[in-house]
């Protein structure tokens, strides 16, 4: 993998980090904690958020796929960038779909016990953060 290639998808990797970090791990968690937010207000504002995280995340996730892909990587870094693209699927094909219901129906008005959809979320979140840590440090190394 050349160095310019190896450079861009470092950067990338660490945009994508930083609006993880920011959305998912400052203000998701922020905006239910804030004075005055309904969990109604809440959640529509989180709907919102994180469609528009997801859009970034993809566009983010294909470009690192590309850019790695194109350049020949070592298979430690293929490897890390497949299991990162695979996460992201798993979490927009599953995970997601799952919280948006259960969000529809705390939106039309029922009163449902705390989900652990959202823990899921969470974990998966986690993951990403570690395996988008160890593809930016790897992609920057090489």
């Amino acid at each position: 993998m050349n160095t310019t290639g190896a450079a861009i998808a470092s950067a990338v990797v660490f945009v994508w980090l930083g609006m993880v970090m920011a959305i998912s791990f400052l203000e998701a968690p922020l905006k239910f904690r804030a004075p005055g937010v309904p969990i109604p207000v809440g959640l529509g504002i989180g709907r919102l958020v994180f469609r528009a995280l997801n859009i970034a995340e993809t566009v983010l996730a294909a470009a690192v796929a590309v850019t790695v892909g194109a350049g020949g990587p070592p298979r430690s870094l293929a490897v890390l960038t497949g299991v990162l693209v695979a996460l992201l699927v798993v979490q927009l094909g599953v995970v997601r779909p799952r919280l948006n219901r259960r969000s529809d129906r705390v939106l039309a008005g029922e009163d449902l016990p705390r989900s652990r959809g959202h823990l899921h979320y969470v974990a998966l979140e986690a993951v990403k953060v570690v395996l988008l840590i160890a593809l930016g440090v790897g992609l920057s190394a090489h």
